[in-house]
């Protein structure tokens, strides 16, 4: 997806409170950033933040922690912050490769939604549900893995299914038409999502579990 490139962006998201500037001397130890021990629930890829910002105002009994690799789509989310209170949620400006760098067994779900499909095959290793990620996040599970993904993308929903299933998980909840199921399933839209929501695009959503 395109995005406006903001100037100075680095520091703007800077001096958020919900910014978390170095993050990996709290590997380990999120239970204590958050002062509890609720579960911690990760998004990769936040974007403009509206996903993981709503998921923590609906879910206050949960911790929940946006990762997002360009700065300038971050400043969306700290802007969208400045008059909320939010003890239960942090952001991290960072690649997604890295998490095992901050995060150790501490995870307890993982969201990918509207993730980069890298459609050309060369890109494959780059998508969130390549063999590789799957294997990432095995490091920083707590015990059980959960992903839940949604996307707009057919052919990387395909792929997903394919990857996660040769991976040991089970689906616990798919839908090829998230908002016209015929059992509704509990969502919160991501800004994206809303666009495509208007325009009659069809969702295509998989909670995927692995249970030790």
């Amino acid at each position: 997806m395109r995005y406006k490139v903001i100037k100075d962006a680095d520091q703007i998201i800077l001096k958020s409170p919900y910014f978390v500037s170095n993050p990996t001397k709290y590997k380990n130890g999120w239970s204590k950033v958050f002062g509890n021990q609720k579960p911690i629930c990760l998004e990769l890829g936040m974007g403009r933040g509206d996903f993981i910002i709503h998921m923590a105002l609906k879910y206050p009994h949960m911790n929940f922690i946006g990762v997002e690799l360009y700065a300038s789509q971050m400043v969306a989310a700290v802007t969208k912050l400045q008059k909320m209170d939010l003890p239960n949620l942090r952001l991290i400006h960072m690649d997604a490769r890295d998490i095992d760098q901050v995060f150790g067994k501490e995870i307890d779900t993982i969201y990918l939604t509207f993730s980069e499909p890298w459609p050309k095959k060369q890109d494959e290793r780059k998508r969130f549900t390549h063999e590789s990620y799957l294997r990432l996040y095995d490091k920083v599970f707590k015990r059980d893995k959960h992903i839940i993904l949604k996307t707009d993308n057919k052919k990387f929903f395909a792929y997903s299914l394919e990857t996660l299933s040769q991976y040991w998980y089970s689906f616990h909840r798919v839908s090829l038409d998230l908002h016209h199921d015929e059992i509704p399933i509990e969502n919160v839209m991501t800004d994206f999502e809303k666009v495509y929501y208007q325009e009659g695009r069809a969702i295509y959503y998989v909670d995927a579990r692995y249970e030790n």
